[in-house]
Formats: structure tokens, C-alpha cells, sequence
């Protein structure tokens, strides 16, 4: 399949830079409104990392492949075998098996991998793109 318009390096990491500081901005009032009180070790605590993993897997499906970052950036997540629209189970393996799950058995080496598949392959795939079946391109 030609790929329409993928998105390089630069763009998805500023999205997703973009998409960790605006979560956790929204978190951090959260808890300090909950709680009173703002520790930083809040940020590196499992409830973190399961409320980011529940918002970059169900966002994209509700919201046409967006999440606050890559809408910002124009760029979304789709099927690469026909472009259409991802689902629950397309975003599951992208980023529960894909980015957590593989990260976490490799030690962290399937990112730094990935980094170098977004930037030299031709249709801008990551390891977690290729697992899914989806691929990330600019409106």
C-alpha cells in the first residue's frame, strides 16, 4: 500500500511531548485537588502509566485516530492496509502489547529502535506500528 503522507520523527515526537505535558498538567490538578497537596512521585507511580495507557488506547478510537497532541499537530493514527479508522483492538496491540508490553521484555531497546524505523523507513512505521498494522500520517 502507498502510504499517504506519513509522519516523520520530529512531528510525533513533538505530539506526543505536547500530549504528556497537557495529561499531565490535567493529572497533576487532579491530585492536587484530591489530595491537597502535589508530590512529584505521583508522575513515575503505576496509576500514572495506567491512566496514560487508558488515554493513548480508547482516545484515538473515539476521536478518529486523534489524541489532544497529534489533533494539535494534524496527524492521526490509521489502519495501514486500507487507512480507515483504528479500533479498540488495533489500539490495544499498539499500545498495551506494542509500546508497553515489548518495551518492558526488551528493556526499553524496542524505543530506541523505533526512533530509527520512524526516521530511515520510508512509510515512518515504529515497532508498535508494525504490530498493530497502523501507521501515523498528517491530515
Amino acid at each position: 500500500m502507498e502510504v499517504k503522507r506519513p509522519a516523520g520523527f520530529g512531528t510525533r515526537f513533538l505530539a506526543d511531548v505536547l500530549d504528556s505535558l497537557i495529561v499531565s498538567s490535567i493529572i497533576g490538578i487532579v491530585v492536587y485537588l484530591v489530595k491537597g497537596d502535589f508530590q512529584a512521585d505521583w508522575a513515575s507511580s503505576y496509576p500514572w502509566q495506567i491512566v496514560t495507557m487508558i488515554y493513548t488506547t480508547i482516545t484515538p478510537v473515539v476521536w478518529g485516530g486523534y489524541v489532544i497532541g497529534k489533533r494539535i499537530f494534524k496527524i492521526r493514527i490509521r489502519k495501514f492496509k486500507d487507512d480507515r479508522p483504528v479500533n479498540l483492538v488495533d489500539m490495544l496491540l499498539r499500545e498495551v502489547v506494542g509500546k508497553y508490553f515489548v518495551a518492558g521484555i526488551t528493556l526499553g531497546i524496542s524505543i530506541i529502535v523505533s526512533v530509527f524505523m520512524v526516521m530511515i523507513r520510508e512509510d515512518k512505521r515504529a515497532v508498535h506500528d508494525l504490530i498493530a498494522g497502523t501507521y501515523v500520517r498528517y491530515d
